[in-house]
């Protein structure tokens, strides 16, 4: 099975053998993919009823029902997750995915790739207990993603890490994708807001500096 280079990255970061939770499984590719080659078994959930039937027709023409279990839901609630479980969330946005992980039991693995707000994301999933195993960032279809790895436990990060990530502040293509992206913000601007275009400004300078 062909996979977009996102579900791609985001399977390489699943542990081998682990049970997977993917939340918003959409066409089940990546569940799919996962119980082919890594030998996962997958809970494919999707809110979406017409998004899970796909799934089922997908996973059917693959013969595995009997390996992948489909659940129509909404984020993880009726889930029994186990603390060895990788949760996988990916494009969502990122303050769909606070409240999925902040109003359920969660495990100690979550695979999470947002579609915005990726900040946002890094401070208060490590807020509720997690430190970041690995970031991946790449581009598909000239749509840039993240891809991000937490693991439970605790780590100190300063506002850099949270800001572009422990990792993948050291990638010199992501720098190159953000500073790129605040100089488009900074001119759009109006020349009449000082302080917000003083705010970006030190921001580009900041990441050319780190």
């Amino acid at each position: 099975m062909n996979l977009s280079k996102r579900l791609q990255a985001v399977a390489t970061l699943v542990d081998i053998k682990a049970r997977v939770i993917d939340v918003g499984c959409d066409h089940a590719y990546i569940d799919i993919y996962l119980t082919l080659n890594n030998d996962n078994k997958c809970i494919a959930t999707d809110i979406n009823k017409n998004a899970l039937e796909i799934a089922k027709k997908n996973i059917k023409k693959y013969d595995l029902e009997n390996k992948i279990e489909t659940k129509l839901t909404n984020g993880l609630t009726d889930i029994k997750v186990k603390d060895k479980d990788n949760i996988v969330i990916s494009g969502m946005g990122t303050f769909t995915i606070l409240e999925i992980l902040k109003t359920n039991k969660l495990s100690n693995t979550l695979i999470i790739s947002s579609n915005n707000n990726i900040d946002i994301l890094r401070r208060e999933v490590i807020n509720l207990g997690y430190y970041i195993d690995s970031e991946i960032f790449l581009i598909d279809k000239n749509k840039p993603y993240i891809i991000i790895k937490f693991i439970k436990g605790i780590k100190k990060y300063n506002k850099i890490d949270i800001l572009l990530g422990p990792i993948l502040k050291n990638n010199i293509e992501y720098k190159k994708y953000i500073i790129k992206k605040y100089k488009n913000i900074l001119n759009n601007i109006s020349k009449k807001k000082i302080l917000l275009r003083l705010k970006y400004k030190l921001m580009i300078l900041g990441l050319k500096l780190v």
